[in-house]
């Protein structure tokens, strides 16, 4: 069981991704992230906030009655789930998750808790959604998936569970979980970030880190082989010029 905090070593990333261990909100990350969901409650209340009650992007000069507050927030969601192509293989809607997770840990997005619980039994449970591979704005965030992302959790959309896919409502049944409700700004803050990118970026560089590895084994192979000096693996001499390893 791994315990997320605000800081995720890479090697805690690793054992997620690929050898699929659990993970938990620890109880200080938890009470800080309940904190500043109060907080943006109490603050946000007899004002004009960008993503609460104004619109978005060009739109954000219209401000919104207080009584489609909650519809902003699933709209923007349900607008955002578009895209095209092949759905992103589960590894990397797996990252996508933990890399919104912990944006969500650093406890400065104003969510609720049940929030981050929830995207944990997502990745706990293997209940990835179909987040298409293209269709993103990027610069701008990965608005397209991670609108995906958030459809799953307000218990619609598809996911792809236990080698297929299946309607989100019929999953989260299955595994006795309650879709998220919305209450301030979630919907904003699920959709609007870089975490797919980052997500990705993380698979891709345990990757790298993998081939690194071999290719060094490899080429200490070949210079046994080839009964070759070996300066170049001497430990005084790559400690001088403070190279690790």
């Amino acid at each position: 069981m791994i315990t997320i905090n605000k800081t995720l070593h890479i090697n805690d990333v690793e054992n997620i991704l690929f050898k699929n261990e659990n993970i938990v909100l620890s109880t200080e990350t938890e009470s800080e992230i309940k904190h500043c969901f109060d907080f943006l409650k109490e603050f946000s209340s007899g004002k004009i906030i960008y993503g609460i009650n104004t619109g978005f992007g060009p739109m954000a000069q219209y401000r919104i009655d207080d009584k489609s507050l909650t519809e902003l927030q699933y709209n923007i969601i349900r607008s955002h789930s578009t895209g095209a192509g092949n759905p992103l293989p589960d590894m990397y809607v797996r990252a996508a998750m933990l890399a919104r997770l912990g944006t969500f840990a650093q406890a400065k997005s104003g969510i609720h808790p049940d929030l981050a619980h929830l995207l944990i039994e997502f990745i706990n449970k293997g209940i990835y959604p179909l987040i298409p591979e293209h269709g993103s704005v990027g610069a701008s965030g990965d608005l397209v998936q991670l609108a995906h992302i958030a459809l799953a959790l307000i218990g619609e959309g598809e996911v792809h569970y236990k080698g297929e896919w299946k309607n989100t409502k019929e999953v989260l049944e299955k595994e006795n979980l309650k879709p998220f409700d919305v209450h301030i700004r979630e919907g904003l803050a699920i959709t609007n970030g870089t975490s797919v990118m980052t997500g990705i970026g993380l698979v891709n560089l345990i990757y790298a880190k993998r081939i690194l590895d071999w290719a060094v084994l490899a080429s200490v192979l070949m210079n046994e082989i080839a009964a070759s000096y070996d300066d170049l693996m001497s430990e005084v001499l790559n400690g001088t010029k403070r190279h690790e390893g």
